[in-house]
C-alpha cells in the first residue's frame, strides 16, 4: 500500500512538472483527436498545409478584388473614407461650394490603396510560412475567423512597416496630395482669423492602415466561406481539413 501511495506521489509530480513538455512532443492528430470531431485523423503536415492554403486563397482572392478599379471606392465596406481627424476641413470647404474637390480627394485616397494592393499578396504569403503547429491547433479549433486574426496579430507591425512605402508609392502614383492641398489652402485661408488650428493629416498613415482594415476585412469574409461552405473549398487539402471539423 505503501508502495503504491509513493509510486502515485511520484506520478503526480512528473506530470505537474512534465506535463508542458509531454504536450508539446505530442503530434496534431492526437491533441485533436482526443476533442469531439476536431480534425480527427489529419496529420501535422495536412493541417498546416491546409490552413496555410486556407490564408493564401484568402488573401489571394483579397487582393485581387482590392487592386482593380474601384476595389476599395466601390465597395461600401471598405470604402477609405475623409480622415476623421480632418472632417472639418471637409465639412468647412463643403460649404464654400468644393464637393467635388472632396470626391475627388476621398477618390484618390482609394486609388491609393488600390494601387498598394497590388503589392500586398507576397507580404502576406510570407507572412503565412511562418504558421507554427501550436498555431495551427488554436486555427483550427477557434472562431470563423481565427486565421485572419492569427495573421493580423502576427503580422500586423511587419506589414505596416512594409506597405508603408508601397502606400507612399501609391500616393504619388494618383497625386493625392493634388487632391487635398487645395482643400487644405481653402480650409485654412477660411480659418486664418477663427483661431482654428490648421489640418495636415499623415496621409501615407491614413490610407495604410484602412488599406489593410480593409484587406483583413475581405480575408475574414473568404476565410468564413472556406469554414462554411463546401464548394470555397477549392482544393483537396481544404476540403480534407475543413471537412473534417
Amino acid at each position: 500500500m505503501k508502495k503504491n501511495i509513493m509510486l502515485s506521489m511520484l506520478l503526480s509530480g512528473f506530470l505537474l512538472v512534465g506535463c508542458v513538455e509531454v504536450l508539446k512532443q505530442l503530434p496534431i492528430k492526437q491533441i485533436l483527436e482526443s476533442s469531439s470531431n476536431t480534425g480527427s485523423g489529419l496529420s501535422n503536415d495536412e493541417i498546416i498545409s491546409g490552413l496555410k492554403e486556407a490564408l493564401v486563397v484568402g488573401a489571394t482572392n483579397s487582393t485581387a478584388l482590392t487592386s482593380k478599379k474601384d476595389g476599395f471606392n466601390l465597395n461600401p465596406s471598405i470604402r477609405i473614407p475623409f480622415p476623421p481627424e480632418a472632417v472639418k476641413v471637409k465639412n468647412a470647404v463643403e460649404k464654400i461650394g468644393l464637393s467635388s474637390q472632396v470626391n475627388d480627394f476621398e477618390h484618390s485616397l482609394n486609388r491609393a490603396a488600390e494601387e498598394a494592393s497590388k503589392k500586398a499578396l507576397p507580404i502576406f504569403k510570407n507572412a503565412i510560412l511562418a504558421m507554427s503547429i501550436s498555431d495551427g491547433i488554436a486555427i483550427l479549433r477557434g472562431s470563423n475567423n481565427a486565421a485572419t486574426e492569427y495573421l493580423k496579430t502576427k503580422t500586423q507591425n511587419a506589414l505596416v512597416s512594409e506597405f508603408s512605402p508601397v502606400v507612399k508609392n501609391a500616393i504619388q502614383t494618383v497625386e493625392v496630395t493634388k487632391y487635398w492641398n487645395p482643400l487644405a489652402t481653402a480650409y485654412n485661408t477660411t480659418t486664418l482669423f477663427s483661431g482654428e488650428s490648421q489640418v495636415n493629416p499623415n496621409l501615407d498613415q491614413y490610407v495604410t492602415q484602412k488599406a489593410l482594415d480593409g484587406l483583413f476585412h475581405l480575408i475574414a469574409q473568404e476565410e468564413l466561406k472556406i469554414r462554411e461552405n463546401p464548394a470555397a473549398r477549392v482544393s483537396d487539402i481544404l476540403r480534407k481539413v475543413f471537412g473534417s471539423k
